[in-house]
């Protein structure tokens, strides 16, 4: 089973010893349609976008119009209706996932964890990433070099353990960090 979540942030139980937690919201969603393989078109709500597509994807499914983003989802339900969220209650290890935090063009240091060179007495190498071709064979840089570039805002999943579910508000304790900054949007998927 999947679920849209939004990350809270993280904290710690109060337990002796303390476990790190990270809290993430359940998006109240209604499942309009659903498939074989129990797949289903769910909407929820983020923002306040709407055009004509998402108009008439209301009407059909008899959206209310806060209702303006849709997704494909496994789920727990049979059929339309709101998202069940009851076999959060028994769930042991999810998997989540969310779009890292991103960084934007990052040197090799910060991107890749390189050592850098001396700070000072006249070196003329700090910060850079040096000498990264060969002289005669292949004559050209190796794909997959680790060199400056794009650092972040990637698809990234981790499993983390379910540490409690509130039903009440939505929301679920998981063991660890999850990527990606407070109030992301991300899924969970139920893996035991």
């Amino acid at each position: 089973m999947e679920y849209i979540v939004e990350k809270i942030g993280m904290t710690r139980t109060v337990t002796v010893p303390a476990v790190p937690v990270t809290l993430v919201r359940v998006l109240e969603a209604k499942v309009c349609e659903v498939a074989e393989d129990n797949k289903a078109i769910v909407a929820y709500s983020r923002g306040k976008k709407t055009n004509k597509a998402i108009a008439g994807q209301q009407k059909k499914y008899n959206l209310s119009p806060e209702f303006n983003k849709f997704m494909t989802l496994t789920v727990a339900n049979s059929e339309a209706g709101d998202l069940d969220t009851a076999p959060l209650a028994d769930a042991k290890v999810v998997k989540s996932t969310f779009k890292s935090k991103g960084r934007g063009f990052s040197g090799a240091i910060k991107r890749h964890g390189f050592h850098g060179g001396p700070g000072a007495h006249g070196s003329r190498f700090h910060r850079r990433v040096g000498s990264i071709g060969n002289a005669e064979f292949p004559g050209r840089v190796q794909k997959g070099r680790k060199m400056p570039g794009h650092y972040g805002n990637a698809k990234v999943t981790v499993k983390n353990e379910v540490v409690s579910f509130d039903p009440e508000t939505g929301v679920v304790a998981l063991k660890g960090a999850v990527p990606g900054a407070n109030g992301a949007l991300g899924k969970i998927r139920i893996v035991k």
